[in-house]
């Protein structure tokens, strides 16, 4: 159980505006200040530079794991809060107990000390424009390679096709990846990465949720649902597709329509994960090289036995993948 941390600032009729007015950030003016540059004129940032604020924040941190036994935080725009206080804040709440720590940001430097996770922005992006026929297969390698050499190798990143933000923003997952929505889902599991599932995917939520009110989901049984279900069940079983240090990296196996479709390996001495997914609206015949791929297999969505050797050719639907595990 995590809880969701507003660390960069808190609402204007919050007590500690009147209490601890010397708190809250200024403009020119003199008066309280949102958060520059942006359109948040509902909130009032805290002022990090007053060694109060990091007081009073980092104790109240520590109160709900030392109280209520806690696991972590989920930490809202926590690239907007200085590192320094988060890599304190980290080393205090591990003296109580060991805790998981979610970044609502993406950097490298949030993971050095603090963070354990942060979200993948940029892969949703990549996989947004790819969908939409805006890029190709190639921004997957961009940012595939960024994630294994700029990132450290024992921490997460979150995959996701839908959250908050994007729902009530940009669109459901239904407008942001169209036909591509079930490749993109089983590259978000098959990946490296943690997925999240935002409220209602599990149902095809087909509607946008409203942001600040009330909204109701129409709970019900779907594909979607169904298709979370099979993959969740092949990741927790499979230690190939653990995350962190207690799974493997993704490794490209290269093929004929390298453009178009993403095939990898991830394995180790107990398991292994072969996955195609055609990135297209055209149906693909792929070719594979090298010989990583090679073994005998279970088709994970048909269940029917498959040897993968040297002439291998796949069949791929539009936007259709296939999952082998040896």
């Amino acid at each position: 159980m995590i809880l969701d941390w507003v660390a960069n600032h808190s609402a204007w009729d919050n007590p500690l505006a009147e209490e601890h007015p010397e708190w809250c950030a200024r403009d020119w003016k003199g008066d309280f200040r949102p958060t520059p540059w942006w359109d948040w004129p509902d909130i009032i940032d805290f002022d990090y530079g007053n060694s109060a604020v990091r007081k009073y924040m980092t104790d109240a941190l520590k109160y709900w794991v030392s109280e209520v036994d806690i696991d972590g935080y989920r930490c809202d725009v926590a690239g907007f809060v200085p590192t320094d206080f988060w890599n304190n804040a980290r080393k205090e709440l591990d003296t109580i107990k060991p805790v998981f720590m979610l970044a609502e940001w993406e950097s490298r430097d949030l993971h050095a000390e603090a963070f354990d996770m942060a979200y993948g922005w940029s892969w949703n992006d990549a996989v947004h424009q790819i969908t939409m026929g805006k890029a190709d297969v190639n921004s997957l390698y961009v940012y595939y390679s960024w994630n294994e050499k700029a990132y450290p190798q024992d921490i997460m990143r979150m995959m996701f096709v839908s959250n908050h933000d994007k729902n009530a923003w940009e669109g459901t997952e239904f407008e942001q990846f169209g036909d591509g929505l079930e490749a993109a889902i089983v590259l978000s599991v098959m990946g490296e990465g943690m997925p999240l599932i935002y409220n209602g995917q599990e149902a095809g939520q087909p509607r946008r949720l409203a942001f600040f009110e009330k909204d109701p989901i129409e709970w019900c049984e779907h594909p979607l649902g169904d298709l979370y279900k099979k993959l969740f069940a092949l990741k927790k079983v499979n230690t190939a597709l653990w995350n962190a240090k207690w799974g493997t990296r993704m490794i490209n196996v290269f093929n004929s329509a390298p453009t178009r479709v993403l095939s990898f390996v991830r394995c180790n001495d107990r398991d292994k994960v072969f996955a195609v997914i055609n990135f297209s609206a055209e149906p693909q015949m792929v070719t594979f090289y090298e010989h990583l791929y090679h073994g005998a297999y279970t088709d994970y969505f048909s269940g029917e036995s498959v040897e993968l050797l040297g002439a291998t050719q796949l069949q791929l639907k539009p936007w259709g993948y296939l999952v082998f595990v040896e």
